[in-house]
C-alpha cells in the first residue's frame, strides 16, 4: 500500500525507486525491475548506474506527455528515450514541471571505496539526489550517497533514504543524517535488491528521532 503524506501517495517500487501521486500527476523516481504503472509526468533519474537509470524500466511507463530529467552522466543513455522532453541537471540547480518543482542535490560518497582511496560515487561524478516539491509537501529523494554536508539545511517533510552500507549510508549512518535533515517521515531505501534486506531498515527505525515508515514493495 502507498504511504500516505498529506493526500500525498508514495509507493516504493523496490531497491531505490518510488512513485510519487498528487493530484492525477505521477513522479516516478530511478525505476527498477517494475512491471509497469500509470504514465508518468515525470521520471526522475538520479545517475547512471543500471540499478538507477534503466531505460527498459523507464520505456514502462513513459510517453508523450513525460519528462524526464536526469543527471548529467545520464546524458549518453537518455537522449533517445521516447518523451515529451528530457532535462539534464547538475547538483545545485532547479527546474520545475508545471507546478512541480525539482532540486537537484549533490549526492556522493565519503567512505565507501571501491579501492584505496576510490569511493563509487565521486562528488565530482555529479550524481543527484532530488527534493520534490509537490502539492505543498518536499520530498527529499537523496540517490546514492553518504551523510553529507549538503543534506543538512535541506529540512523535508519526507526524506527516502537509502540504509543498506555498501555503496551509500549504513543504517546508524541515516539515523545520524535524520538528526540534520530534520523531516517529519524518514522511509528507507536501497535494501532487498542489490544489497541489504529489510533487517536494515529495522535498524534505521530503531535509531533514527524521527517518524519511520517502512514501505512494502508494491508488485
Amino acid at each position: 500500500m502507498p504511504y500516505d503524506f498529506k493526500g500525498i501517495q508514495i509507493s516504493w517500487l523496490g531497491h531505490d525507486g518510488f512513485r510519487i501521486t498528487y493530484g492525477g500527476k505521477v513522479v516516478y523516481i530511478d525505476p527498477y525491475q517494475i512491471k509497469g504503472g500509470p504514465q508518468a509526468d515525470l521520471i526522475l533519474i538520479t545517475h547512471d548506474h543500471f540499478d538507477h537509470l534503466s531505460i527498459d524500466d523507464i520505456k514502462k511507463v513513459a510517453g508523450d506527455k513525460t519528462v524526464v530529467i536526469a543527471a548529467e552522466n545520464c546524458s549518453g543513455k537518455v537522449k533517445n528515450v521516447k518523451a515529451k522532453e528530457v532535462r539534464l541537471v547538475k547538483p545545485g540547480e532547479k527546474t520545475t514541471v508545471g507546478d512541480i518543482t525539482v532540486e537537484a542535490i549533490h549526492a556522493y560518497n565519503v567512505n565507501k571505496f571501491r579501492s584505496p582511496g576510490v569511493v563509487f560515487h565521486p562528488k565530482e561524478y555529479n550524481g543527484v539526489g532530488y527534493v520534490v516539491s509537490i502539492g505543498g509537501v518536499r520530498i527529499y529523494h537523496a540517490g546514492d550517497t553518504d551523510n553529507i554536508p549538503e543534506m543538512r539545511e535541506l529540512k523535508p517533510d519526507v526524506a527516502l533514504l537509502p540504509v543498506s552500507g555498501t555503496y551509500v549510508m549504513t543504517a546508524e549512518e541515516a539515523a545520524e543524517a535524520v538528526e540534520s535533515i530534520k523531516p517529519k517521515v524518514a522511509i528507507p531505501m536501497h535494501y532487498g535488491a542489490i544489497v541489504g534486506t529489510e533487517a536494515d531498515a529495522e535498524r534505521f527505525r530503531s535509531l533514527a528521532k524521527c517518524e519511520v515508515a517502512i514501505l512494502r514493495k508494491e508488485e
